[in-house]
């Protein structure tokens, strides 16, 4: 990862919390409030490596729930990504000859495809269906790894996807892994060889925000793979506070398919995902409990 946030010894002795949009802190021994995310550095080119590979563009979109393919395609070209992912259970990449392939409005020359096992609720279909990518996709080795605990919450199986991703791993899979926001679980799935970590923002396509943004800063302050929030994204705002956490990335696609204006909302996205990573990268104010007068006290002149 380029940058991690970081604490101050003092603001480690401080409980920082953020709920639902309001900064709570506690407040310290010389009664101020910390809070710090700063980087520790900026760099002209910001760009992030998955894989061995160097992207630009840190927003991830998918392909689903559009009204057409046209639109589809428009909204990705506005959002600036790089990365696009596919159901391959529900989507055409080839497995259904002479039907439209969605691969002709998102071409791999110009596209990196991130397939994916949305709708898999066990390890043995989401194993069998990364086998299946891998094979329509000429050997590609980059897999999105989400096993399902149920249909009502789609909340992920970690289980389960402990299970799958040992086995993909060791099938020289190169896995981006769907995961809950439990820290303990996030640095697990690192440590069996996943090259990303995805920990929910919240249930997939409820549009409800980061739920938790304390989990979230924890798995990134521990991480030593990119970190991207996956699932959950209901705005702009949404993206840029996952930026602002010190995330290396946001994937989303009902956010955007399911906008009034889906190309308007994915040039949202694109402008929130530079503005939360350029503020992550410039360093927060510190919170305070009183007023700071923007102009000194001393030195009126009358």
């Amino acid at each position: 990862m380029t940058c991690y946030p970081h604490q101050t010894q003092e603001s480690q002795n401080s409980f920082p919390g953020i709920f639902q949009g309001v900064l709570m802190l506690a407040v310290s021994k010389t009664n101020r409030f910390l809070f710090c995310t700063m980087p520790t550095q900026t760099t002209a080119a910001d760009s992030f490596t998955i894989a061995g590979e160097t992207y630009g563009s840190r927003l991830l979109v998918g392909t689903g729930k559009y009204q057409n393919v046209d639109q589809m395609r428009r909204a990705v070209e506005a959002s600036g990504a790089e990365i696009v992912t596919i159901a391959v259970r529900r989507t055409n990449i080839g497995q259904a000859p002479g039907e439209p392939n969605v691969l002709e409005a998102l071409p791999p020359e110009r596209y990196t495809i991130l397939p994916n096992t949305a709708g898999c609720f066990d390890a043995e279909t989401a194993i069998r269906t990364c086998r299946l990518a891998r094979e329509l996709l000429d050997g590609y080795n980059l897999c999105k790894l989400e096993v399902l605990g149920d249909e009502k919450t789609l909340f992920p199986d970690v289980v389960a996807t402990l299970q799958a991703t040992e086995v993909l791993v060791e099938g020289g899979f190169d896995v981006m892994v769907y995961t809950n926001d439990d820290p303990i679980m996030a640095k697990r799935l690192e440590e069996l060889g996943c090259v990303a970590v995805m920990p929910l923002a919240a249930p997939i396509g409820s549009g409800l925000g980061i739920r938790n943004r304390l989990n979230i800063l924890t798995i990134v302050e521990n991480a030593q793979v990119p970190i991207l929030v996956d699932a959950g994204v209901g705005t702009a705002s949404d993206a840029a506070v996952a930026m602002e956490l010190g995330c290396d990335g946001v994937l989303m696609n009902t956010a955007i398919a399911a906008a009034r204006d889906p190309v308007l909302m994915a040039g949202a996205m694109r402008k929130a995902i530079e503005a939360g990573r350029e503020a992550f990268l410039a360093g927060r104010m510190t919170a305070k409990r009183f007023a700071s007068a923007s102009s000194p006290l001393e030195g009126l002149f009358f």
